[in-house]
């Protein structure tokens, strides 16, 4: 059989393959020269990327090596000890119960920030009227935006005194305080992004699930929620990602207690307010301030692994055209 498509069809590229050099529009010297400058700006971006992560690794070694100090600590030491005392004589660097910090501060926002945004999201895109959204919409972006030191300052002064008092707790400074100042941080993100995944659904499959009989609510559940799928992900982890990499808020509210917490009033340091609080006064060349370089390693470990998560799925989730 002969192929009577025109020529140009015949060779239009497709999904994900190059453009033809035939078929590639004239560049004028302007537009060359903008096209330079953007690609020295995209390798100066990259060049400092790889720059910035050669020295944290470089610096964050030396946490193993020997130096006028003494001898260096072992990974074991190090990623499974449970005990932070950089002053002691011999001191200890063990960032174990620093981790769990983190991560059960991360988990109590995950699970406060999930429904929340993802209700919010569905609730701006598929229920809320014109008038509702521009209202709404706009507030949860405005909230995105609120310094996080303002928020911490909230913490303080405010829920922790509250929580104090009515609980009878030694202390309104713990788990419990810096999760829920976590979860506000990230539910603007997760409500944003998410809105935009089901707006971005096509308003062809709505109408064929009403077309069929489904009422609004099977349309959201059984149709625009697995189409959003992939965005709606992206959306909770890159919240989950900024709460796990926030340090005024949990520096503030988070009590600073250098232990695995036990209960979610417990006072928690995670792995930001540890750099925070402690690089300013680390001797540079120590031990100590080799450490705090290999906790920032770690933070940078989980938040890469975080982002490459959201594109993995992202595309894992697409359809064969968008890849």
């Amino acid at each position: 059989m002969t192929d009577d498509r025109p020529t140009a069809a015949r060779s239009r590229p497709g999904p994900g393959r190059p453009e033809p050099a035939a078929l590639r529009p004239r560049l004028s010297p302007g537009e060359k020269s903008a096209r330079l400058v953007f690609l020295l700006c995209a390798c100066l971006a990259l060049g400092l990327m790889i720059l910035i992560t050669l020295f944290l690794f470089r610096a964050g070694a030396g946490i193993f090596l020997s130096n006028e100090e003494g001898p260096g600590i072992s990974p074991a030491d190090f990623f499974f000890n449970q005990a932070w005392y950089p002053t002691y004589d011999p001191p200890d660097f063990g960032i174990l119960a620093l981790l769990a910090g983190s991560l059960s501060v991360t988990l109590l926002s995950a699970l406060i920030a999930i429904p929340l945004g993802l209700s919010l999201a569905v609730y701006l895109a598929c229920l809320a009227g014109p008038r509702i959204r521009e209202i709404v919409k706009p507030a949860v972006e405005l909230l995105a935006a609120v310094p996080s030191v303002v928020l911490g300052f909230v913490g303080l002064v405010l829920i922790a005194p509250f929580m104090q008092e009515v609980m009878d707790l030694p202390t309104g400074l713990n788990l419990m305080n810096a999760g829920l100042l976590l979860a506000l941080m990230a539910t603007p993100t997760v409500a944003s992004l998410g809105e935009d995944a089901v707006s971005a659904v096509p308003v062809e499959l709505r109408d064929a699930a009403y077309a069929l009989g489904a009422t609004r609510w099977e349309t959201i559940r059984q149709v625009i929620m697995p189409a959003a799928v992939s965005g709606l992900t992206t959306a909770v982890i890159l919240g989950l990602g900024r709460a796990l990499g926030e340090t005024m808020v949990v520096l503030m509210v988070a009590g600073g207690s250098a232990q695995a917490p036990r209960s979610l009033f417990d006072s928690v340091r995670p792995l930001t307010s540890t750099l925070a609080a402690e690089m300013a006064e680390t001797p540079i060349g120590s031990h100590h301030y080799y450490a705090l370089f290999a906790i920032g390693v770690v933070l940078f470990l989980m938040t890469l692994a975080f982002n490459l998560l959201a594109f993995f799925i992202s595309r894992r989730w697409r359809g064969p055209e968008a890849r």
